[in-house]
């Protein structure tokens, strides 16, 4: 086992226990349909991550092409240019140098963009990846958004519109531990995705949806912690 960089397939296997674990604990629950998303997720994860870390050759052959036929073009042009032997004033220098500043610059935008094509194309990848999971995590979020353990601590009249509360201390308990295990996959699978691609942007984007998922876990431990208290301590 390698520790120094996550493995997809145990990422997989990991998550198709906890499939197993919440089918389980919960066969009827809505929670099952969202820990399948995660594990079709998880699965594509690994072909993804491995397009994303891997070099385009297609792409680096063409644009190297591109840009070699592009500088020859260029300089063959340059060197088509003849001046005259006479005496140029100083607005038709003007006029030729911003000519050959224009043409510089130009050619090296398109050279800059052929060599970041690349770059590019991954990084849209790897954030569109990272947007599904930042989505899947709000999903899972809304799952345990009724699931309130003060209702276990003190009782109330329900209204017409309340949430039905028909779980017990130690299966809400487990539904909320489930959420945030899958909360934390998100945040390796996310990882994964950029773990051979060094691209900043996709970096800060994967740090964004570790601060998500870490705050939603947060309140769901806070959640767990208020349904373990006791009911002397709580109501004081």
């Amino acid at each position: 086992m390698n520790y120094k960089q996550l493995d997809p397939d145990l990422i997989v296997a990991t998550t198709e226990q906890l499939c197993r674990r919440i089918r389980e604990r919960f066969p009827t629950a809505g929670l099952n349909r969202c820990s399948e998303a995660l594990l079709e997720i998880t699965r594509q994860s690994k072909v993804r991550a491995a397009q994303i870390g891997a070099p385009m050759r297609r792409l680096r052959i063409g644009s190297g092409a591109a840009i070699l036929l592009i500088v020859c073009v260029f300089v063959a042009t340059v060197m088509q240019v003849r001046l005259d032997d006479k005496d140029l004033h100083s607005g038709e220098l003007i006029q030729i140098l911003e000519a050959g500043f224009n043409a510089v610059v130009l050619v090296g935008a398109i050279v800059v963009f052929l060599v970041t094509l690349e770059t590019r194309v991954k990084r849209r990848r790897a954030l569109r990846a990272i947007h599904e999971l930042r989505s899947l995590a709000h999903i899972i979020d809304m799952h345990q958004l009724t699931k309130d353990p003060e209702r276990l601590l003190h009782a109330g009249d329900d209204t017409a519109s309340s949430p039905k509360r028909t779980m017990t201390q130690f299966e809400l308990s487990r539904y909320l531990d489930y959420c945030s295990e899958m909360l934390s996959v998100c945040g390796k699978v996310a990882a994964l995705y950029i773990q051979n691609f060094e691209d900043s942007e996709s970096v800060v984007a994967v740090n964004d949806l570790e601060d998500l998922t870490s705050g939603l876990t947060r309140k769901i431990w806070q959640k767990i912690m208020i349904l373990h208290t006791p009911k002397e301590e709580a109501r004081r």
